[in-house]
């Protein structure tokens, strides 16, 4: 038996191995990771140890290092390490308040609009910005929407074009927005439900790491969701990804943060409209 597959027998994580992989994530996600993670540290990536039939946490670093030239195992590393959670309309608010800008650039005789979730995670996120355009702009003829969802994690971008979901995942929307937006599945698929393809043709799905030195993006965005990223962030990696974010918003663009991260240290940049929402600083 693969002493891996037994996990009174999993090796446990020096101090110098726990050092390497924080070092290795940090450059490659920005996440900074504090010594209370090592736990999860290791406990994610024992998964690709189990898989990958090695032995020890300095011979999978090793493997990275020799046997990856392509990056396709960083990848499923940086899989393992990201947390992805999420749901749809999760703080309701943001929401409400991208509907009130939609309908003011509506008024005011805009033809396009570009959104941008820029950690969509499994997709929830990008289909409730799709479904609130869809709600406000629907009876405006020939309005072009584009909405861009971005995320480090390959796995969860799969999941999201699928636009597949469990229905509990869907209880907290009324029953006409489940109506409007969803297919509910039969047979094999019972307990599931998909996004329309009406909404999912909207939104364009793509890998981006927020820390890479250049983004495959070029458009300026009328609203930035980029939420519950910047706790994973040290205060440099956050004052880089938030002025790039920043530069890409549209001169009334919004920029939509979590609820537990405030970015009152960006004062000369963004000036904030409540609800952990901010507009770039005239000028900037």
């Amino acid at each position: 038996m693969n002493c891996l597959l037994d996990p009174a027998a999993a090796p446990a994580i020096t101090d110098r191995e726990f050092a390497l992989f924080r070092e290795l994530i940090h450059a490659k996600t920005g996440i900074a990771l504090k010594d209370s993670k090592r736990a999860l540290v290791s406990s994610r990536l024992l998964r690709r140890l189990r898989e990958l039939g090695l032995e020890s946490f300095t011979a999978y670093h090793r493997y990275l290092e020799t046997r990856d030239p392509a990056g396709e195992e960083l990848r499923r590393m940086i899989n393992c390490m990201t947390t992805n959670k999420t749901s749809f309309f999760r703080e309701a608010e943001h929401f409400a308040i991208l509907a009130g800008h939609l309908r003011a650039g509506l008024h005011a005789g805009r033809t396009s609009f570009r959104l941008w979730s820029a950690a969509c995670s499994t997709g929830e996120e990008p289909y409730s910005m799709a479904i609130t355009a869809l709600e406000v702009l629907h009876a405006a003829p020939g309005l072009e929407l584009r909405i861009l969802a971005s995320d480090i994690d390959t796995d969860v971008l799969a999941r999201a074009e699928e636009g597949i979901y469990a229905l509990d995942s869907l209880a907290e929307l009324d029953g006409q927005r489940k109506r409007r937006y969803f297919l509910r599945g039969h047979g094999a698929w019972q307990g599931l439900a998909q996004v329309k393809p009406g909404v999912r043709g909207l939104v364009e799905f793509r890998r981006i790491n927020l820390i890479d030195k250049s983004w495959p993006v070029q458009a300026k965005f009328d609203a930035i969701f980029c939420r519950n990223v910047a706790i994973y962030f040290d205060r440099e990696a956050q004052q880089r990804v938030f002025e790039r974010l920043v530069a890409r918003l549209a001169g009334d663009g919004l920029l939509f943060v979590g609820h537990s991260e405030t970015l009152y240290w960006m004062s000369g940049l963004l000036a904030s409209s409540g609800h952990s929402v901010y507009r770039a600083q005239e000028g900037t």
